[in-house]
């Protein structure tokens, strides 16, 4: 992939907080034991899960594990926060005042209030009438907290393209639905990726408050093992650039499909 600006921005940061580490931690003294070698079997570990496995083999480490939850749940939330975003954006223009209402309603509300609040509405009241598991809840408190900002987004974009292009789309005999699916949507949806991206790492880094209800998620498993090893600072690191490793690839991704659909047009 192209070497782009946002790339040298990263590559920058990463020098920088490599020196400020290095300045605290070699030139003013500050002692502490670093156990980097705790950090691999927290990784991966060659051995046996269960005893009455056969023989010793590879396995994913807790916080591997816990990186294949939180890559599980952000896709998901994803997913639900796209189709939802698109409904409550396309009703925020809606000319019924009822439907206008109501969505706006729902931005208000969830924008208005904490994400942790939401997940413990969610989990704690909702989810124990519906008999929802911890994963269920905690997708859902995304996605519905996720679904509100990209329903701004998605206005935003809506909104971006001329009114001629609709009235041209009528004046051809479409209906609203088929000029929105075929003229408006698809010229929005060029305007809308960077913001959905940036939106979308922020699920990924949201995603980390759903510990709170013992799901077992990255950002959990890495609290497990420092109880465990009681090395915090290699825990939390190690933690964190596996965060910086899925949003980076995401961010990646975001800028190659912008490229092409550039090329495209």
């Amino acid at each position: 992939m192209k070497f782009t600006r946002r790339s040298a921005i990263t590559v920058v940061v990463l020098f920088v907080v490599s020196y400020l580490f290095y300045y605290f931690f070699m030139r003013k003294g500050i002692t502490y034991s670093w156990h980097w070698y705790d950090v691999p079997k927290y990784l991966f570990y060659y051995g046996k899960r269960f005893t009455d496995e056969p023989a010793p083999s590879w396995h994913m480490g807790a916080l591997m594990l816990g990186l294949v939850l939180t890559l599980k749940i952000s896709v998901v939330s994803i997913i639900f926060a796209i189709i939802i975003g698109l409904i409550v954006g396309i009703a925020r223009l809606s000319d019924e005042p009822i439907t206008k209402f109501i969505s706006s309603c729902y931005v208000e509300l969830i924008r208005g209030t904490p994400l942790l609040v939401q997940i413990y509405i969610i989990y704690f009241f909702i989810g124990t009438m519906l008999r929802l598991s911890a994963f269920a809840a905690g997708a859902a408190a995304l996605s519905i907290f996720e679904g509100a900002y990209v329903g701004e987004i998605v206005r935003a974009g809506i909104q971006s393209i001329h009114k001629g292009q609709m009235e041209a789309a009528r004046s051809l005999g479409m209906s609203y639905s088929q000029a929105m699916r075929h003229i408006i949507l698809p010229q929005a949806l060029k305007r809308i990726i960077p913001p959905l991206a940036g939106q979308f790492i922020s699920l990924i880094k949201d995603s980390s408050l759903v510990s709170v209800i013992a799901l077992a998620d990255l950002t959990f498993r890495a609290q497990q093992a420092v109880a465990q090893s009681l090395n915090a600072f290699e825990i939390y690191f190690t933690a964190a650039g596996l965060y910086l490793v899925m949003t980076f690839t995401l961010s990646m991704v975001t800028q190659y499909v912008e490229r092409r659909m550039a090329v495209s047009d």
